[in-house]
């Protein structure tokens, strides 16, 4: 084990630079500086994190250009006409259903609280699995949600591995001097964190012999984080560099 923490180790360093950030959907809340900008084009740019990832960039581009870069502001401040820039946008199987359902909600939780940070704290003792699925019904709460958009925020509560949920917390709650993750959060630990398991992610997991499980779900991503604790116990979603960088960057 430590001859591969070692080898992670190295590969952190490599990937957990500014130099990473332009070629990688985080570059989306990069752009902002106000906090709530941050969120909410950090947990856009997540969500919408399948695909090429230049394609990715692009899209969330267009999405957030027809809010003239500034989301917050037209999150508390659009009219109704101004909704109908949405009427066309689509990556993937996001649609205008659930664009229109996610910016509801930004202004539904934006009236009552100062950070997204607040929505993923709400259960009664913290504990990443409970708060994620609390998440998930906090984020439907609202009368007469489109059930198409159920498929766009995964829930430990149905065995979802929460990738893209797991990126975009790292980016929040992750605190170090690389500029890469923002550290904008204060009420998670990076030690609580869970680490993103995407496909990348996944096969070099299982290749490192830090997976066994067979399908990819809730329980895998478990077992791969709480293998990384064991190299860094404070920060193990730090690793999701070495990781990623060895899948998508060396074709390991």
């Amino acid at each position: 084990m430590s001859d591969l923490k070692d080898f992670l180790d190295e590969l952190v360093v490599k990937y957990n630079q500014p130099g990473f950030i332009s070629n990688d959907p985080i570059s989306i809340p990069h752009q902002y500086h106000l906090k709530q900008d941050i969120e909410i084009s950090g947990f856009v740019a997540a969500i919408l994190a399948w695909g090429q990832r230049k394609t990715i960039i692009n899209k969330c581009n267009e999405f957030f250009e027809r809010m003239d870069h500034a989301p917050f502001d037209f999150i508390m401040n659009h009219k109704e006409e101004d909704l109908k820039a949405f009427l066309s946008f689509k990556h993937r199987t996001f649609n205008a259903t659930d664009t229109l359902y996610f910016i509801q909600f930004f202004r539904y939780h934006y009236l009552r609280h100062d950070s997204l940070e607040e929505a993923f704290t709400m259960a009664s003792t913290f504990d990443i699995e409970k708060n994620l699925s609390h998440f998930s019904e906090y984020f439907f709460s609202i009368p007469d949600h489109p059930t198409r958009t159920y498929k766009h925020i995964p829930s430990p509560a149905r065995n979802s591995a929460c990738k893209r949920i797991n990126m975009f917390l790292r980016w929040m709650v992750r605190k170090d001097n690389a500029g890469v993750d923002f550290g904008i959060w204060d009420s998670i630990k990076p030690s609580s964190l869970i680490c993103p398991c995407d496909l990348h992610v996944d096969r070099v997991g299982r290749r490192l012999g830090l997976i066994s499980r067979k399908q990819t779900d809730w329980k895998t991503a478990v077992e791969l984080t709480e293998n990384l604790r064991k190299m860094d116990p404070s920060d193990p979603v730090k690793y999701d560099f070495a990781l990623f960088g060895l899948g998508i960057e060396e074709g390991y």
